[in-house]
């Protein structure tokens, strides 16, 4: 064996070393009872990737993954966009109570050639799932974290997340579980999320604002609620400040912001097959308005979303008196899904609007422990540069053998 490759050889076991010894956090939330609620996973794509195929990575559609991000989810071809290594992107997930605990545990992933339980955790979800979490969710107690696995085992990963009441500082929030990368701060984390250093620290129960690469923090976005009756599918709909979501099977998009936190639905173009979305007694459409000015300042009338419910578009009809008429409705702008390498989130941290009027306070959770939540250790996960620089040096062994 060549000295380079020897140093390589010595230099790939110190890396290995230092990303197993090394010890993350994650802020749990504990729970009791069978509730969930909408979140988001911050995912750091580990290589370029089509949006349909980091959608299948997560079971989830690639129009909501791109609505999430406020990225062009009606575009022609959107899903076959390639999107570039490192992107930080926002994942719509339900965060549910399982073994006692807020988690997320919808993802069913199909193990490849050469996969390991380390690998899938710490490359294939960019640390969002720690090895031990892995083995302890799929009865693998005795399985090596480098072992190779069965090609097709189907693994169920499960992934941090809280709901914390869907409220921060009494005010809509959706929590974002997010992987500390390499350089960041807490001030620098907080900076990009419109958040501060004190409610980040409140929320992860930090005794002090000092974070570690793989730390799993969760991160309040501001949101626009829902107030949709409990029987409806979409109920506890959460749409963060400055992006959309879709529902009703695709037939109606979502808003939230950037003037106000009031939730703003209209009809989509992507759903194949919509029941009727006019309000009763009414020629309005939903997110229709008229206005007409009076003495007494100006009449109002809109037609909003009610809810999915029993498979029908559900419409209500408002009427009032306000002491101006509104002007035409700014949306949250839509971006293209850029194909040049970018290290970073598309969202630019979004402004902080005036509080909303009609959208109302989030469905509260009923978790006796929703109050009581800890940053609790795991194994820690390897970040994206590491794993470039371990598979460098590997082929660099083979290549001087």
């Amino acid at each position: 064996m060549s000295r380079l490759a020897a140093a390589a050889a010595g230099a790939l076991l110190v890396i290995l070393a230092v990303v197993g010894s090394a010890a993350a956090k994650t802020t749990i939330e504990p729970c009791s009872t069978a509730d969930s609620c909408a979140a988001l996973l911050g995912y750091s794509l580990y290589a370029d990737m089509k949006v349909s195929e980091v959608a299948a990575l997560f079971g989830a559609d690639p129009a909501a993954l791109l609505a999430a991000n406020a990225l062009d989810f009606a575009s022609p071809g959107a899903a076959n966009r390639i999107l570039p290594a490192g992107l930080l992107l926002r994942v719509p997930t339900r965060c549910a109570c399982a073994d006692g605990v807020r988690k997320s545990v919808s993802v069913r992933y199909a193990a490849r050639p050469a996969d390991t339980l380390a690998t899938v955790a710490d490359v294939v979800f960019a640390g969002l799932a720690s090895a031990d979490q892995i083995r302890n969710a799929n009865g693998l107690a005795e399985a090596d974290p480098d072992a190779l696995l069965d090609a097709g085992q189907i693994l169920v990963v499960p992934f941090p997340c809280v709901c914390l009441n869907s409220t921060d500082n009494n005010l809509p929030a959706v929590y974002l579980s997010y992987v500390v990368r390499v350089g960041d701060t807490v001030e620098s984390i907080a900076a990009s999320h419109a958040t501060t250093v004190t409610d980040l620290s409140n929320v992860n129960a930090m005794g002090s604002p000092i974070v570690a690469p793989g730390d799993i923090l969760a991160i309040p976005l501001s949101a626009c609620a829902s107030t949709f009756p409990n029987f409806a599918s979409d109920y506890g709909l959460l749409v963060a400040n400055g992006t959309y979501a879709l529902t009703a099977g695709n037939c109606v998009e979502c808003s939230c912001g950037p003037g106000d936190l009031n939730l703003y639905c209209t009809p989509a173009s992507l759903g194949t097959s919509c029941s009727s979305m006019q309000c009763s007694n009414s020629s309005l459409m939903l997110g229709n308005m008229t206005s007409q000015p009076t003495s007494g300042g100006c009449g109002v009338s809109s037609c909003s979303y009610a809810g999915f419910i029993n498979g029908s578009i559900a419409t209500s009809l408002s009427s009032g008196l306000q002491p101006t008429c509104p002007g035409p409705h700014q949306f949250p702008p839509l971006m293209e899904p850029s194909t040049a390498a970018i290290h970073g989130s598309y969202l630019a941290p979004s402004p902080s609007p005036g509080p909303g009027e009609a959208g109302g306070a989030v469905p509260g959770s009923s978790d006796s422990g929703a109050s009581s939540h800890s940053l609790a250790g795991s194994l820690s996960p390897s970040v994206h540069r590491l794993h470039q620089m371990i598979l460098i040096l590997s082929l660099v062994f083979y290549l001087h053998m």
